[in-house]
């Protein structure tokens, strides 16, 4: 009879099951509050949930946001977090979802502003659309970076010390930037994959550490201080015996 095909190994498994949901175990949050362009909130927010991420809407008040397609109400959103709530460490990383209400609103608030800046300070991914940049400029993070957003943004970029492009999608370390709706497709998938790609940093990083763990430094046998080195030194030599 044929051998019966083996299990797969454990380790085998878990890699397959991360690589069908690579932000499974992993929290992101959404920063908007009234006036966000409803498809900029939904379609990142579905993309990252299709990949395991737990999804967390973050505003300036835990109630719900009104969303908008363009100049008409949409939905309306219920808030998971207010900004105060949210510690940076709970959170793989952040989306920025644009429409002009939005993201004007949110650049007024000092609490909105820090959680932006903190996220980016402290190196961790963060996604921006459409009019979303501008609280990037207003948390003064653009400087030495290339991004791209609705084009009548790019002055704002220019003068806060970034460089405005103007393509679908744009990665610069950790910062995912698009320009609008019709941009999402390529947004999602560049904001999945960075996100997914941090995980799989963080995981090695933390690998490294159970491999190698600090250990106490090499004991070694200090060497005589310079004053007992030339004391020795001016010390005279014994006279050799003489030749039997």
């Amino acid at each position: 009879m044929p051998n019966a095909p083996e299990k797969p190994m454990l380790a085998d498994r878990a890699a397959a099951s991360t690589n069908e949901n690579p932000l499974r175990g992993r929290r992101v949050a959404v920063l908007a509050t009234d006036g966000v362009e409803q498809v900029e909130l939904v379609q990142p927010m579905e993309a990252l949930r299709a990949a395991g991420a737990e999804v967390h809407l973050v505003s300036l008040a835990c109630e719900s946001i009104q969303a908008m397609n363009h100049d008409d109400k949409a939905d309306t959103f219920p808030v998971d977090r207010s900004v105060d709530e949210v510690k940076i460490a709970d959170y793989q990383g952040l989306v920025i979802p644009g429409g002009v209400a939005n993201p004007d609103r949110l650049r007024a608030d000092p609490a909105a502003v820090k959680l932006v800046r903190d996220f980016v300070e402290h190196d961790k991914p963060v996604a921006s659309i459409c009019h979303g940049p501008w609280l990037l400029v207003e948390a003064n993070v653009v400087r030495g970076r290339t991004l791209t957003s609705w084009p009548s943004l790019q002055t704002d970029i220019r003068n806060a010390g970034g460089e405005w492009v103007d393509r679908e999608v744009v990665v610069d370390q950790k910062l995912v930037t698009s320009r609008k709706p019709a941009d999402l497709p390529a947004f999602c998938e560049k904001l999945v994959s960075l996100m997914s790609s941090a995980v799989e940093e963080s995981l090695v990083d933390r690998a490294i550490e159970q491999t190698f763990p600090a250990s106490d430094p090499t004991s070694f046998q200090v060497p005589a201080s310079a004053g007992a080195m030339n004391e020795r030194r001016s010390r005279p030599r014994d006279e050799a015996a003489p030749p039997a």
